[in-house]
């Protein structure tokens, strides 16, 4: 549940960002953070935008775990960036409790492509130090994710699109496919993706960085 909603505009994302927690009288683990525009610069004064945010108080009703665990990971993350010198701002996209999941933050700025990698690889090995860290100080893990730009949501819709296109490839010709070699995390989100599938099999082959998914027919003979 949100109140005290307000949007903001600046020079950069960042002066919105401070402008609306004073107006608020919020601390930035306090609200959610949506950057509407990070404004263009222009060229002599021509084709200049201010950035704009839209902020919101997060109401995390009874339970004062769930906004400790924002705070923690919140104050990690920030940490983190600041110490690997990236030129960029975390914001809150979903507070915990929804969806049953942890808090989700989102990175987004000048050096925020860099945090990625190769699949994602940077970006997971991110998240895990920053829930290593927050759990430490919680005493339990929050499972938080960690996001730039919405690369997430868009690989894993991505993974999910290209799973079921093989499936009815493999359903209809009865061959099996053997995909592209993918990380652990990705090989995972095929699986969970075709587990529900009673025309197709899933199985992983190979070692190391060249491990595949096998996609094969589920009535093809042993």
């Amino acid at each position: 549940m949100k109140k005290n909603t307000i949007v903001m505009t600046a020079k950069t994302v960042e002066d919105a960002i401070e402008i609306a927690l004073k107006q608020l009288d919020a601390n930035r683990e306090e609200v959610e953070i949506d950057v509407v525009s990070r404004g263009k610069p222009g060229l002599l004064g021509l084709g200049y935008e201010e950035a704009e945010v839209r902020v919101s108080i997060v109401d995390f009703g009874p339970d004062e775990v769930a906004g400790d665990v924002v705070k923690a990971v919140s104050h990690v993350l920030d940490n983190l960036l600041s110490q690997m010198g990236v030129d960029a701002v975390s914001t809150l996209r979903r507070s915990i409790g929804e969806e049953g999941g942890g808090p989700v933050f989102n990175i987004e700025g000048e050096d925020s492509g860099l945090l990625i990698g190769r699949q994602g690889e940077t970006l997971r090995s991110l998240q895990f130090l920053v829930n290593f860290i927050a759990n430490i100080q919680l005493g339990f893990r929050p499972n938080a994710i960690i996001d730039v730009g919405g690369y997430q949501e868009r690989r894993k819709k991505s993974l999910q699109n290209m799973a079921r296109n093989v499936s009815l490839t493999v359903a209809q010709s009865g061959r099996s496919i053997t995909l592209e070699p993918m990380t652990a995390y990705d090989r995972r989100l095929v699986h969970l993706a075709l587990s529900d599938n009673p025309e197709v099999v899933t199985q992983s082959v190979g070692s190391g960085a060249d491990r595949q998914i096998v996609v094969s027919p589920a009535d093809i003979d042993e």
